[in-house]
């Protein structure tokens, strides 16, 4: 399979990168925006306007930010599923509920591939080509793909069929926001009690309490954020929202619901 006519829907935090990482690796890629070209900097030449690129589409990725959004790039105002006419793959990267990206296959097509490819670790990750890809879909599909997920990443982990890479998602997202939720506020109580961020941060990385948003602390660019509706804290917030949507029947989502609160009332840490 050719690897061509490769577009990226939602060019922001994570979809830029990962735009200029398939530029860097050879790839004819190309994003699209509801922003306009001008605004991307040195990724300008490489954004083009939706109608013009729309006949070449051959392979979508879709890395914008909640379901909305994704209905409008595949059905709505964008459309593509419909009038992209040589559009053979869509790979979904953002992270959506299991169960709107599992109901997606009645929805499109069935000559056109569907991958799920949510990723993790950061912008700074997206920026280095070494972000963690959690895999679903066909095996000779995920395999034909594989160059992609090579230029943008360094950790791939095919976890079954299609939706099951989000399932896998949703749930390394649940616990991350566990991790945040904690970290930050095991932070301002050391605060409190006056001991110095750097140390105590050094003793998490090397003890115990060791988690992602503690070793990462001072690269991760929303580390210190609070919440707020349109940044990567309230994403969090969407995320665990998709975990509960996927949870099993009966589950007790009594902690989930919890950690989701406390990101709520997260304040910018100075």
């Amino acid at each position: 399979m050719e690897l061509s006519g490769i577009g990226i829907a939602g060019c922001g935090r994570m979809g830029a990168p990962m735009l200029a990482a398939l530029q860097t690796a050879g790839f004819d890629a190309t994003g699209f925006d509801v922003r306009p070209p001008a605004d991307f900097g040195d990724l300008t030449p490489q954004m083009r306007p939706l109608d013009v690129f729309r006949k070449d589409l051959r392979i979508l990725l879709t890395v914008v930010r909640d379901i909305a959004q994704t209905d409008d790039v595949l059905f709505g105002a964008q459309n593509l599923i419909n009038t992209a006419p040589n559009l053979q793959t869509v790979i979904i990267s953002s992270t959506l509920s299991p169960k709107y990206v599992r109901a997606l296959r009645e929805r499109v097509p069935s000559h056109i591939t569907l991958i799920d490819a949510p990723m993790s670790g950061a912008a700074i990750a997206a920026e280095e080509a070494r972000l963690s890809f959690m895999l679903g879909g066909d095996t000779n599909a995920l395999k034909q793909h594989q160059p992609l997920f090579d230029a943008m990443g360094a950790h791939f982990h095919p976890m079954g069929g299609f939706g099951a890479g989000m399932q896998a998602k949703v749930l390394n997202n649940l616990l991350a926001a566990s991790n945040t939720a904690m970290t930050r506020l095991v932070l301002d109580w050391a605060d409190q009690a006056d001991l110095d961020e750097t140390a105590l941060l050094n003793l998490i990385h090397t003890s115990s309490g060791q988690n992602w948003l503690a070793t990462g602390f001072s690269d991760i660019e929303f580390a210190r954020d609070g919440w707020e509706e349109d940044n990567t804290i309230g994403i969090l917030t969407k995320d665990v929202a998709s975990a509960l949507d996927a949870a099993p029947d009966e589950a007790d989502t009594t902690l989930p619901e919890t950690v989701r609160n406390a990101i709520f009332a997260l304040k910018p840490r100075p």
